[in-house]
């Protein structure tokens, strides 16, 4: 009996080392994954204000902004003449740094061989369309800011889609697909910035806004799952 109680306690704490392994793997993963993020982001802010886009990043969160008013006027989803040049300038910078960190749909497409050894990839880049709090008075094209801002988010897209085609086929791989990175969301006045330095008009100014969001491919939960049985089971 007491041979068997020694073997049950051998096997018990050989499974907690395996699963704090798996943990400590997970961890490190998920960790490289936001430094890739972080640098990604710092690329991009570099090549854009080396470009005279005016744009200020958040790696914790994994975002990059862009003032409305270099591309909107007030109440306006149309893009200014300013904005389309600076979305000329955005679709270059994507268009170089993105190819990193996805796939594509087109055949035989390969990664450039300028690009940084990295084992993470970009999962989604969602284009966000946010507004301050200043209620919008409806009209033929747009009800409320929730409008508003799905649809400068939308024109966005079709204007980095316009200048950079090849944008739209960058994708990340599924078991059984490829899945486009490029999505479109809008947040209305409901994601403030959490800065409240400055007047309230500075605050309102910095809320009108399009972010670019970046998320990282995370561990497969599956796949860790079906590791640790396998481990277990070899064992």
């Amino acid at each position: 009996m007491s041979d068997m109680m020694v073997g049950v306690l051998f096997i018990f704490i050989i499974l907690m080392m395996y699963y704090a392994l798996q943990i400590k793997n997970t961890r490190e993963e998920l960790l490289g994954a936001n430094e890739t993020r972080a640098r990604i982001l710092q690329q991009m802010k570099t090549s854009l204000q080396n470009k005279g886009v005016p744009v200020t990043i958040d790696t914790q969160n994994g975002v990059l902004r862009l003032p409305d008013a270099i591309l909107f006027d007030s109440a306006r989803a149309d893009i200014k003449p300013d904005g389309v040049k600076a979305m000329g300038h955005l679709a270059s910078t994507l268009s170089e740094v993105l190819p990193c960190y996805t796939d594509s749909s087109q055949p035989n497409w390969k990664r450039p061989r300028s690009c940084p050894a990295s084992p993470h990839r970009i999962d989604s880049l969602y284009i966000e369309g946010h507004t301050d709090n200043v209620r919008l008075a409806p009209t033929l094209q747009f009800q409320d800011n929730w409008d508003l801002s799905v649809k400068r988010a939308t024109n966005t897209y079709r204007a980095l889609i316009s200048q950079a085609p090849q944008l739209q086929s960058l994708c990340a791989k599924t078991p059984v697909d490829c899945e486009p990175v490029l999505s479109v969301s809008g947040y209305a006045d409901q994601r403030p910035v959490p800065d409240n330095s400055g007047t309230e008009e500075d605050r309102k100014r910095r809320n009108r806004r399009i972010e670019l969001r970046i998320l990282m491919v995370t561990p497969d939960a599956g796949e860790a799952r079906q590791a640790i049985k396998a481990g277990l089971e070899h064992k």
